[in-house]
């Protein structure tokens, strides 16, 4: 699992360990573990560190100081390194005079350093630290577009980015390789700051850090979660999964919701609509029930809305009077936003949402929330949000969203962000923009839904969901990627669980296959 911590919480842990530690420990221990990435990509690159051309991006403060030392190092390794100064009078001093002692060359003229940066083979970006916020500032702003031929190393992270968020405010630097310190940062992990960050590697320093607030599932977490059935399981124990879905219009939309829970753990699948007959012939192992969901019999979760069209009121309101979670999508969602959170109100059982950014849009209007953080007039808070404005700001967006309707929230994305009401916050990269077609959301609600049926918690049902529906869409789509068809991310569903659960298990013991070894 993949931790990101806030940079308060950073904050926090560096001052407790530099207490403990003579001056300087710190910013040697991270400037010493990104040198080594440093001369890696050298080696790779250009076969060796000796004659490399580095150019160090240094700004003031400390992660200009982490930077300076770092190129220090490559210096001494024979390296030809130049420190561009973008805040020459507040440079780290420490850091300055390592370089120098190294026979680094210095440089505070702008044009001189925009010409090295373009032919150098390794560019150091320690312009802006972990608090930094906004766009780069106007002496930094060419460098983000300048031409370049050699490898960006973020320093802890992107210039531009914000840390906590991932937001982008203005110019921002792309790296090919982010090296931060301790900890992740949650705007590594998402976007738009997860694309500006590259490939991001892990440092430690030594950190004694809380509950993270914000983590990334990997193949072993998702693993420990996959329900798996027993001995002693039948189709009613694993769980049955209720699909209110599909229309007149949008038949389809039943045949993918009930083709993702039928691969989602569940042991069985009931559906209620009108597209009874198709989901049948389709897929002959679903149980069938004439009428809504308050009709049709024992299930452990209802997944309701996926092309529900002027049917989705009624369903949603059946489905969320019984005391089982509820998974709400699509026209069920803007049903939901029409009501308002009180039709969530006095619920037990977990009510989980899965918007995309225009979806969220209307819930937060109906929330009577607007598009600006915390505090504003009141017209400011009741102007109705944009789907772009959501976008650029996934993280608070879900916990917005998790807040107001007191459900967790899966926001569908580049990123998914899954919030819970407390603001606890899981994220999911394994996407492809080839999942962008129609009807991908309708297979990762039933996914999700069959999921809850077998027990999982909501936020485990989302992010185990999204993790596997990414996996089954990069699988289809192959490499370097081709389009794909939400049909397809359903039948891939099998083997991507299967790659999952393979790649979480112990190596096997040596020996004779299938022997016991007596």
């Amino acid at each position: 699992m993949r931790s990101a911590h806030s940079v308060d919480q950073v904050r926090a842990a560096e001052a407790e360990l530099m207490a403990r530690l003579p001056e300087g420990t710190l910013m040697q221990r991270a400037a010493a573990g990104l040198a080594v990435t440093c001369a890696r990509l050298l080696t790779r690159r250009r076969g060796r560190v000796y004659g490399s051309r580095v150019v160090v991006l240094a700004g003031s403060g400390d992660n200009g100081g982490d930077a300076l030392y770092a190129g220090a190092e490559l210096a001494r390794r024979g390296a030809r390194v130049t420190a561009v100064l973008l805040a020459p009078g507040r440079a780290h001093g420490g850091g300055l005079a390592a370089l120098r002692a190294a026979y680094g060359r210095v440089v505070v003229e702008q044009e001189v350093g925009l010409a090295d940066f373009s032919c150098a083979d390794l560019v150091l970006d320690g312009i802006v630290g972990i608090g930094g916020r906004g766009g780069l500032r106007p002496e930094a702003e060419p460098y983000a577009r300048a031409a370049r031929t050699g490898v960006v190393v973020a320093v802890d992270v992107p210039s531009g980015v914000d840390a906590d968020t991932g937001e982008v405010a203005g110019a921002a630097l792309r790296a090919d390789v982010t090296v931060c310190f301790g900890t992740y940062k949650p705007g590594l992990l998402i976007d738009p700051g997860a694309s500006y960050a590259g490939a991001v590697q892990l440092v430690g320093i030594g950190l004694e850090l809380p509950p993270a607030g914000v983590v990334a599932l990997q193949h072993a977490d998702v693993a420990a979660l996959l329900p798996v059935p027993g001995a002693e399981s039948d189709k009613y124990r694993r769980g049955v999964v209720g699909v209110a879905a599909g229309s007149a219009r949008y038949p389809g939309a039943a045949l993918l919701a009930v083709a993702g829970a039928l691969r989602g753990g569940a042991g069985a699948v009931r559906y209620v609509g009108t597209a009874a007959e198709e989901v049948v012939r389709r897929f002959p192992e679903t149980l069938v029930t004439e009428g809504g969901p308050a009709g049709a019999g024992r299930v452990q979760a209802w997944v309701v809305g996926p092309g529900g069209g002027e049917g989705a009121g009624q369903a949603l309101a059946e489905a969320l009077a019984a005391d089982v979670p509820v998974l709400v999508d699509a026209d069920g969602l803007t049903e939901l936003a029409r009501l308002g959170p009180g039709a969530l109100a006095g619920r037990t059982a977990p009510t989980l949402l899965t918007p995309h950014t225009g979806e969220a849009a209307r819930l937060l209007a109906g929330a009577g929330a607007g598009s600006g953080g915390d505090g504003g007039t009141r017209s400011e808070q009741t102007r109705p949000p944009a789907a772009e404005e959501l976008a650029a700001a996934r993280l608070a967006t879900a916990r917005r969203l998790a807040a107001a309707y007191r459900a967790t929230v899966l926001l569908k994305g580049s990123t998914t962000v899954v919030a819970d009401p407390s603001g606890s916050v899981r994220v999911n990269p394994t996407g492809t923009a080839w999942l962008a077609t129609a009807g991908s959301g309708d297979v990762l609600a039933g996914l999700a839904g069959s999921l809850l049926a077998a027990g999982l918690s909501a936020p485990d049902a989302a992010a185990v969901a999204a993790c596997l529906h990414g996996l089954a869409a990069r699988h289809t789509a192959g490499v370097p990627g081709a389009p794909v068809i939400a049909s397809e991310v359903a039948a891939a569903l099998p083997a991507v669980w299967n790659d999952v659960r393979a790649a979480a298990a112990p190596e096997p013991r040596s020996g004779r296959p299938g022997g016991t070894g007596a």
